[in-house]
């Protein structure tokens, strides 16, 4: 039996989830179709020089270990030199047992850089010196590390006033992995944040349009969506606490929006009409251009005012939520399908509590005009681990059609992240293989293997249309 703790079979524990797993998952391509890596750093080929800069600056996950085992914020975010954060980080991995960072970081480590030896305070000079030798070289740049993992398409994320230039270099390069954008729009409808007023005027200018109306705003946002299609963008993103559905007349909107515009102060009931109006005008330009859209629901964000006060937002602040989500959910997908202007939806669930709710939702609206149209999107954030996958697979094959899901994405800022991909493959495949050696499942390996494969890569391939 192999001594590595990463080896050929790392999660797999019968003989039908490993035939599985390298038969009809392990080779697939990646289609990683969300995710909020830098599209600048890819049409400039960024290198990285050291495994901190492309590992462990700018990821949240790894500075709440961090701070939780009581290392200072200098070795996290602050002035420390790169070398003595990763040592820091180092020293951390072993306490992060139980937790997926202890996973994840050894398969990276793997998939990457070939070290199979565990992360401890021991390995942690020998780790830097191999890592930081190949991440000098062009092999180790943002397009060899994708090319690496046998990414096929990269879907990063951008606000409406993106000009998408990065985008629009790479779409003339010669490299080989698709790299396409999200529209992300939160920033106009979330009326009651800090700087709404001034982020209004950069849309505008950005737009070409005066905006002093909610017709003006409408008439911005939908420029904006025009450009992003004529960019390739095939899909669209929110990161909302719930979807919002208030009934609200045309003439409260104008009113509502007239207010902000004047900077005057507008109630919660205000907001929440506002808010819903902008997003059924959204979603149902979304329909009309034929883009997917997806909602990120549930996260409670900022909750340490004084540390958001310090280092700002994504920052490692954020937690699970516990906002109702299912009558305005059903009352806002309702009203879209009730017009016929339901595009293809994605709906990603942050709050284990409700992951019945989200799998028996999706199944109100799947109309039979397309496979799967609306999906019930993987584990997300705080539940993108063995156990959170697990409960939403499970939540999904038991009120809906697993056959049919789209599979796996990174929703990542690090390049080092798409062995989540790999994660999730095999986690998927032991599912399958327990149940087939319990007997709970036939041992149809040609069927439940193709199966697999469609999760993996081909269902996302054909619902994306990229």
């Amino acid at each position: 039996m192999s001594t590595k703790f990463i080896h050929d079979n790392f999660l797999l524990e019968n003989k039908y989830a490993e035939e599985l797993y390298h038969t009809y998952s392990k080779h697939q391509p990646i289609i990683d179709y969300h995710n909020h890596l830098p599209p600048q750093q890819i049409a400039e080929d960024k290198t990285f020089g050291n495994i901190t800069n492309v590992w462990i600056n700018g990821d949240h996950y790894k500075w709440r270990a961090m701070r939780t085992l009581g290392i200072d914020e200098e070795f996290v975010t602050g002035k420390a030199s790169d070398k003595d954060k990763f040592l820091n980080w180092a020293k951390t991995v072993p306490y992060t047992m139980r937790n997926p960072l202890y996973h994840w970081t050894h398969l990276e480590l793997a998939r990457y850089f070939d070290i199979y030896d565990l992360l401890n305070e021991k390995s942690a000079e020998k780790v830097w010196e191999i890592t930081q030798e190949k991440l000098n070289s062009s092999e180790y740049s943002c397009r060899g590390l994708l090319k690496k993992v046998n990414a096929e398409l990269v879907c990063t994320t951008e606000d409406p006033i993106d000009t998408l230039q990065y985008h629009q270099q790479l779409a003339k390069s010669d490299f080989n992995v698709k790299v396409s954008t999200a529209f992300r729009p939160d920033k106009a409808i979330l009326i009651s944040n800090d700087g709404y007023n001034d982020y209004i005027d950069t849309l505008g200018n950005v737009a070409g349009v005066s905006i002093n109306s909610f017709a003006d705003l409408c008439d911005a946002l939908r420029k904006r969506i025009v450009f992003f299609n004529e960019n390739g963008c095939k899909l669209c993103d929110h990161g909302l606490d719930q979807i919002y559905f208030e009934q609200y007349t045309e003439n409260e909107v104008n009113t509502i929006f007239k207010k902000k515009r004047e900077n005057k102060a507008i109630s919660n009931e205000e907001a929440l009409k506002f808010q819903s109006a902008v997003l059924v005008f959204l979603c149902e330009t979304y329909h009309e251009f034929g883009w997917v859209q997806q909602f990120h629901l549930g996260a409670l964000r900022n909750n340490n005012a004084r540390m958001h006060r310090i280092l700002g937002p994504d920052t490692g602040w954020d937690s699970i939520g516990d906002y109702p989500q299912a009558q305005k959910l059903s009352a806002f997908l309702n009203a879209l399908d009730s017009k016929d202007t339901l595009t293809k939806t994605i709906i990603y669930n942050l709050n284990p509590a409700d992951n019945e709710v989200m799998a028996t939702m999706i199944g109100n609206f799947n109309d039979g005009s397309v496979k799967g149209k609306v999906q019930f999107g993987s584990g997300w954030w705080f539940l993108d681990q063995k156990d959170g996958m697990t409960k939403q697979l499970n939540a999904l094959s038991n009120m809906g059609l697993i056959s049919c899901f789209v599979g796996m994405l990174t929703d990542s800022r690090s390049f080092l992240s798409f062995p989540r991909h790999e994660y999730f493959r095999r986690i998927l495949c032991n599912l399958l293989g327990d149940e087939i050696k319990r007997g709970e499942l036939p041992n149809d390996m040609e069927w439940i293997g193709n199966m697999v494969a469609d999760i993996s890569y081909n269902n996302a391939k054909n619902y994306f249309k990229f």
